[in-house]
């Protein structure tokens, strides 16, 4: 029979094991040539301080993703993002780079629905023109879309989910 101190040290064990990847740890190592489980991660907290500008709200709240490598931001006016698009409101997503852009380089977006790491269908291309700004960004089909994002000479990517 174990004793209470004897469990107590098993609990903290599990938890320790788990607790990097709760904290947002980096996952561990995947086959380069499995894609990742297409997974939408929407912040409903503060935005990130450098996707604030225009804000008049100190530490505005709003659904947002951000790229895996932090260098852009979905901001969702149009939450939850809808397919075929609702009738009463649109699929605005205010983009905002982390760095500055470059003038009249237009934002390039790869769209490629997924389930979990399969590619379903062809990709689609959208452009908002002149860069990270205000859009209206409509996919054919409800589901999990992997966005590759291209501008000023970068690359992000996300994951956006649309909803009946």
């Amino acid at each position: 029979m174990q004793t209470p101190s004897r469990v107590a040290s098993l609990i903290i064990a599990a938890a320790a094991a788990v607790a990097p990847a709760a904290a947002g740890a980096p996952a561990p190592a995947r086959s380069s040539s499995a894609p990742a489980l297409c997974h939408s991660v929407v912040h409903h907290g503060v935005l990130p301080t450098w996707a604030r500008t225009g804000f008049s709200d100190p530490r505005p709240r709003l659904p947002h993703v951000l790229g895996r490598s932090g260098e852009i931001a979905a901001l969702v006016f149009g939450y939850p993002l809808r397919s075929p698009p609702a009738q009463d409101r649109s699929n605005k997503i205010l983009w905002v780079s982390r760095r500055d852009v470059r003038p009249l380089s237009d934002l390039r977006i790869r769209a490629q629905r997924m389930e979990g790491r399969r590619r379903v269908g062809r990709p689609v291309t959208r452009v908002v023109v002149g860069g990270p700004g205000p859009s209206g960004i409509d996919l054919p089909a409800p589901g999990c879309w992997r966005l590759t994002l291209r501008w000023s000479g970068r690359t992000d990517e996300l994951d956006l989910r649309y909803s009946i």
